[in-house]
């Protein structure tokens, strides 16, 4: 499919109902249009703000409609900062990185997305005493993030976007009231996509980010708080002069990029970071062990949260399987994470090559939210140290495959020593540094 431009003719909200809808056009000989539906939790009359976190929304979640054709012109169509207009543009091109990949489509890691004008800076809004926002999605991030909060006494409110019985049992673990809105793609998109247009990763993580941004906005909250950790910076591989990360949008970089265009633009004195910024997958791992109560919910198994079965955790044939499991195992008895899993998955000689993939040995790191390669080898040093796990068989399978050079690059201390550029404020650092 060949189209010339992507426009956005318009959007609208309804108060009385909570949803918005968003209009896409790719146009050219034969256009396509599209219409997405977002549906908010009930809230106040919305304001200004609310209706400015819309417009960059409007555009950000565009990424979903974009990807059929990638024509070379995105046109936005509101002035906006230049702040935002940076955002809009690393959206369309890094956080597009992995699908320009997959797709063999290198123009796309060079896009810029033209606006009609750029506007001034929006009048600020002091919204960093407010109750925090705490992005729920199911797994151990989150989980750490909301109990840290919980633990300080900030109050949190759980958020998720189209929650899953995952995350629908996760959030009643926590016994916390969460709020939660729904998206709600064209169906045409789905039509398309099976009659052979393109398709691919996409920077979902800075759509729900902005969905929940508005949300806060809406209700009179605080800070959106995410769990994204320090490793989601780290790129799977170099293609064309450029780094692809399958986490992009949950990089520093994407954070960076989308507070600076809130502030500018929305307004917001604080509007988002990462709680867990500083520490390492490792490290979060050991952090959720100290929180059993969420042992029979939780999930980061992409397979299973697209089952739709509440029974559904962890599928135990993943990347993302492989490496939770690998990263939790250290911090816990072997009887425990064979609960967790459903399966001991280190007696499983059949998970060798994917773990091999996970330390780097046997390809590139896989297009997953998994850690870096160095966390990979420190667990599996920690593993092969530790009694219990150090005859298992995908243990000594490992431990015989890593070269020399591979043991030496894993520095323990590296991996469990917070550190690295983060956005957190001064209250919520207090808060993490309580449990570090």
């Amino acid at each position: 499919m060949q189209f010339d431009v992507m426009r956005f003719p318009s959007y609208a909200y309804d108060p009385a109902t909570g949803v918005a809808t968003f209009d896409y056009l790719l146009d050219g000989e034969s256009p396509e249009s599209f219409t997405e539906t977002i549906t908010f939790p009930a809230g106040p009359e919305p304001t200004d703000a609310f209706y400015r976190v819309l417009d960059l929304l409007h555009v950000v979640a565009g990424v979903s409609y974009y990807k059929v054709g990638a024509p070379t012109r995105i046109e936005a169509p509101k002035a906006v900062t230049a702040e935002a207009q940076a955002l809009l543009s690393a959206l369309y091109s890094k956080g597009l990185g992995e699908y320009a990949y997959v797709n063999q489509l290198p123009y796309v890691l060079d896009m810029t997305v033209t606006v009609p004008g750029l506007s001034d800076p929006a009048a600020s809004i002091d919204n960093s005493e407010g109750r925090p926002l705490s992005a729920v999605g199911g797994g151990k991030d989150s989980i750490v993030t909301l109990e840290i909060l919980r633990a300080a006494g900030l109050d949190p409110v759980p958020f998720s976007v189209n929650p899953n019985p995952v995350i629908v049992n996760v959030n009643a673990a926590s016994g916390i009231p969460a709020l939660a809105a729904r998206r709600k793609l064209d169906p045409h998109l789905f039509e398309l996509n099976k009659a052979g247009a393109r398709n691919g990763h996409i920077p979902v993580t800075a759509i729900n980010s902005l969905i929940a941004i508005a949300t806060a906005v809406l209700h009179g909250l605080g800070p959106v708080v995410m769990s994204n950790e320090r490793s989601a910076s780290d790129p799977n591989l170099i293609w064309n002069g450029h780094e692809i990360n399958h986490q992009w949008s949950k990089g520093l970089a994407a954070e960076g990029l989308l507070r600076d265009a809130v502030i500018s633009y929305v307004g917001l004195t604080e509007p988002y970071f990462s709680l867990l910024r500083s520490l390492s997958e490792l490290h979060i791992a050991q952090l959720f062990a100290r929180f059993d109560a969420y042992d029979d919910v939780v999930t980061s198994c992409n397979k299973a949260f697209k089952l739709h079965d509440p029974t559904a955790h962890w599928c135990g044939d993943c990347p993302k399987c492989r490496f939770v499991a690998l990263a939790m195992a250290p911090a816990m008895p072997r009887e425990r994470l064979t609960r967790i899993f459903g399966t001991d998955l280190f007696a499983d000689p059949a998970q060798v090559p994917g773990y091999l993939e996970l330390l780097g040995i046997d390809a590139h790191k896989p297009f997953e939210c998994v850690g870096e390669v160095e966390e990979s080898l420190v667990a599996l040093t920690m593993l092969a140290d530790d009694p219990q796990w150090a005859d298992a068989p995908v243990v000594t399978a490992l431990r015989a495959a890593v070269p020399v050079a591979g043991w030496a690059a894993a520095s323990r201390d590296a991996v469990l020593t917070p550190g690295g550029e983060n956005f957190v404020p001064p209250a919520y650092a207090k808060a993490l540094s309580l449990v570090l």
